[in-house]
């Protein structure tokens, strides 16, 4: 006889009948024999897990919210612990972006001309090493698809700093972090007219390029809806979601919850501090509420997120999007053409096959995971993704960069994990 299997507020097995899904019973002591081996070599000094599917939910907890010195014990992580969520924004931006799309405020292929005019009569570098002043007309107007899709002609170049002009110049202009916890610096009106001074790598459409375009729909999102991002976001998302932890940053009664966020020595692999708790970046309101990497949040919060995703835009009794909506999000919308940067973007469109609003869409199966999986990870060591076929989410929150094979291996082998512990 099948069992669901879920867990009562205190972490103990409940097994509440027959029918429905769930993991198997050893499932969840393999997920954290898993994770622990990353947390006992120092590969990260803790970490927050949660695997849900259909009614169950399963968390672990390891670790500690900073790494120990002198052997010395830190904090524990908590269920609680709030993480820099980094590009685990992105969807939530892009689900911002449907909620105004399905209020006819914002239409898919429309020029963002109107709201905004910085990237009005764009210019086009000639070819992507050329002088700034190299340029051709833009053939069309910059859509909201195009910056859904991170296709509007403007993002991260995957080359060595400073190789080409443009390089240069956003480093120059800040329009991108510089790996320091001070950025930005500039409110969003003074940071859009500083991108707007600069040409397009691409046209509008031509290829798909990271990052940037997210925090272009913070700006857009911010305008149309005549209130601050992140008022939209409380209002439209968090509040109905329940998402009571999840902002641009972390209130000073709640800073003991941040854990202090690591990267990784180049040379020696060592960890080292990136951004403090106290006074750091996420102590205070940001000048500029970043669409693409600003957010702070906890399992259950993300976890509410991606729930809601999967139950096809519905919250309980709310509905937040429309089922037609979150299809859209979640199908992939390049075309062979628009992913010419796969061989120099790691091996995401390898691992992924596609990209849909904000989020990877799974178009293959490479691995354990189905076609039609979706999610993103964040490069300060996060990640979440949702499977519609099997019923689950998976999200693993740490406090260390995606700048070390350890980390990489770390979400790998948690998602294995995970798929391991379906026995249906």
């Amino acid at each position: 006889m099948s069992q669901t299997i879920s867990w009562d507020s205190k972490g103990n097995w409940r097994h509440t009948g027959p029918g429905g899904r769930g993991l198997s019973k050893a499932g969840p002591a393999r997920i954290r024999e898993v994770l622990a081996g990353y947390v006992e070599s120092g590969a990260v000094p803790g970490l927050v897990a949660l695997v849900g599917r259909d009614d169950e939910v399963h968390v672990e907890t390891l670790g500690t919210l900073h790494a120990r010195n002198g052997g010395e014990g830190g904090a524990p992580m908590r269920r609680d612990t709030i993480f820099r969520m980094a590009s685990l924004t992105k969807p939530v931006t892009a689900a911002a972006v449907m909620i105004l799309v399905e209020e006819c405020r914002l239409r898919l292929d429309d020029p963002v001309d109107p709201w905004l005019p910085e990237l009005a009569d764009r210019r086009v570098l000639a070819r992507i090493d050329a002088p700034l002043k190299d340029t051709v007309p833009a053939r069309r107007p910059v859509t909201v698809r195009d910056l859904l899709t991170l296709t509007f002609g403007f993002g991260l170049v995957p080359a060595p700093p400073d190789t080409y002009p443009i390089q240069t110049a956003i480093r120059e202009l800040g329009i991108t972090g510089d790996g320091t916890a001070n950025w930005p610096t500039t409110g969003p009106d003074e940071w859009l007219a500083r991108l707007g001074s600069l040409p397009l790598m691409y046209q509008p459409g031509e290829r798909w390029q990271y990052h940037v375009g997210s925090d272009v729909l913070g700006v857009l999102v911010a305008r149309v809806a005549g209130q601050s991002f992140g008022a939209f976001l409380r209002d439209r998302l968090f509040e109905p979601l329940g998402m009571a932890d999840t902002g641009f940053h972390v209130p000073a009664a709640q800073l003991h919850r941040l854990p202090t966020s690591y990267a990784h020595d180049p040379v020696t692999g060592e960890l080292t501090v990136w951004d403090e708790a106290e006074g750091g970046k996420y102590s205070r309101p940001p000048v500029f509420e970043a669409g693409g990497d600003g957010l702070v949040s906890t399992v259950d919060d993300c976890h509410a997120f991606f729930r809601m995703l999967l139950d096809k835009g519905r919250h309980g009794e709310e509905r937040v999007l429309s089922r037609a909506a979150v299809e859209l999000m979640t199908m992939d919308h390049l075309t062979p053409g628009q992913k010419a940067e796969k061989d120099q973007f790691g091996d995401h469109f390898g691992r992924h096959g596609g990209y849909g609003f904000g989020l990877a869409v799974r178009t293959h199966r490479r691995d354990l995971a189905s076609v039609g999986q979706f999610g993103w990870d964040g490069g300060l060591g996060t990640t979440a993704y949702a499977d519609p076929a099997e019923g689950l989410s998976g999200i693993l929150l740490t406090q260390s960069a995606l700048d070390t094979v350890d980390t990489r291996r770390l979400h790998q082998d948690f998602w294995t994990a995970v798929y391991r512990s379906i026995d249906d």
